[in-house]
Parts: C-alpha cells; structure tokens; sequence
C-alpha cells in the first residue's frame, strides 16, 4: 500500500508548510512528493528549503519549479512581483541551499504516475494548465496513467477517456475521487502557501495508489503570522492581501 502526499508551490511560507505537514502525517501517507516551487513570494526561503531538504534525506522526492530555477537565472520570465520576490530571496539563501534547489530534475516518473511543476508537453516552459484545451498536450507527450502538477494554485482534475476526450472534472475538498483505469488523469494540485481559489486555505493532494483514488485536501494555518512577516521584511503588499482572501 502506497499513500502519496504531493505538496507543490510551498512558497516560502512557513507556516503553511508546517500545518500541511501535520495533517500529511495525521493521514498517514508513506511517500511525499514535492512539485516544485520551494521559494518565492513567501518570507521564510530559508527555513522552507532547509525543511525540504531534510524531507528529501528522509525519502521525500521533490521537482524542480519556475521560481526555484529563477534563484540562478536572473533573466526568468516572472511578473513584475515574482521577480521583486526572487530578488529579495536570492541573498538569504546560502549557496548550498541554492544548488539543492536548482539541480532538482524537471520531472520524475514513477510506475505510471509522473510528477512535473507545469505542462508534462513541456517542463521547461512552465504552461500553465488551466482548462481541457491546455491539458491535452499533456496527455499527448506522456502514456502516464495519472499526471501530477502544481503552478496554477488552483485545485482541478481532468479525465483523458478512450475516444480522446478531455474533461474537466468537478473537485471537491476532502472527498476521495475514484481515478477509474478505462481513463487518464491529470491532478492540478493546490498551492501549499500561496492558494488562488478564493479559499485561504493551504491546500496538498493526498493519492492512495492500492485504492485508487485521490482526495484534496485543504488545511487552516497561521495566515496572520505569514503576512506579518511579509510586510516587515517590505515583500508587495498585494503578496500580503492574496494570502488574506486566497485569490
């Protein structure tokens, strides 16, 4: 039996990394996948990438995300905040926590699961995956049974049926979804720290491989504490206002 956390775009947020932790060990689950997105925006680069760190000595597996790469790539396409985020970040981390993060593969396949940060079509180009259209070509360039990738900050799910249709499917909190094998899967799974479904929530995807089903899952943290801390280190305010509302 294999229960996977997959936890993507913690986003240096500390507090949110700590509650999804708890709640990934009050479930349970044998293996953790990270996809990526270690850093940026959040105000605690340092402590999120020493914690990661230690997840992955301990048997966790983690991707590479877009801001993660940025740390060494001063010419990443980021908006106007991302970047001002990544410039603030780059000079708290150590070069050892800088390499740890940037040597991270682009993908990792695992029986027929695959774990990417953006588009399985290509990693590089961090797509973002937000409709049946933009989850095509996932399913096209992979014969993974099941997909799993962060970036968007927005739970979804959709279905690759035998006849080559794309579906978007209903996603609903906390409830196991049974991800039958006469179709594909690709999960978009929720943003640990920086969640953008109107839910200010810290948000992970729980997968029991024996049973089949996938279940989001969504946890209360300290946001007060993590704006706090965003406005004293002088990161955007519109950083600190997204996580109030989730959006």
């Amino acid at each position: 039996m294999t229960r996977f956390a997959i936890l993507t775009d913690i986003h240096a947020n500390r507090e949110a990394l700590t509650a999804v932790l708890n709640d990934v060990a009050q479930r349970r689950a044998e293996r953790i996948v990270i996809l990526g997105d270690v850093v940026g925006y959040g105000p605690d680069p340092e402590w999120c990438t020493d914690k990661v760190r230690a997840l992955v000595e301990a048997g966790a597996r983690l991707v590479l995300g877009n801001h993660d790469a940025a740390l060494t790539d001063p010419a990443a396409d980021l908006n106007i905040t991302a970047r001002r985020a990544i410039n603030w970040t780059r000079p708290r981390l150590d070069a050892a926590q800088t390499e740890f993060l940037t040597r991270q593969p682009l993908k990792l396949r695992e029986d027929d699961l695959l774990f990417v940060h953006a588009s399985a079509h290509d990693s590089a180009d961090w797509i973002y995956v937000t409709s049946a259209a933009r989850a095509m070509p996932s399913f096209r360039v992979s014969d993974a049974r099941v997909i799993f990738c962060g970036h968007v900050h927005v739970p979804q799910l959709y279905s690759h049926d035998m006849s080559g249709r794309v579906r978007e499917q209903r996603v609903i909190a906390g409830a196991g979804f049974p991800l039958i094998r006469s179709r594909r899967w690709l999960a978009v799974v929720g943003s640990v720290g920086q969640p953008r479904d109107g839910r200010p929530l810290a948000g992970w995807a729980l997968y029991d491989s024996v049973l089949n089903e996938l279940t989001y899952c969504r946890v209360p943290y300290d946001t007060a504490a993590t704006v706090a801390k965003l406005r004293a280190a002088g990161l955007p305010e519109s950083l600190a206002m997204r996580l109030h509302a989730g959006a």
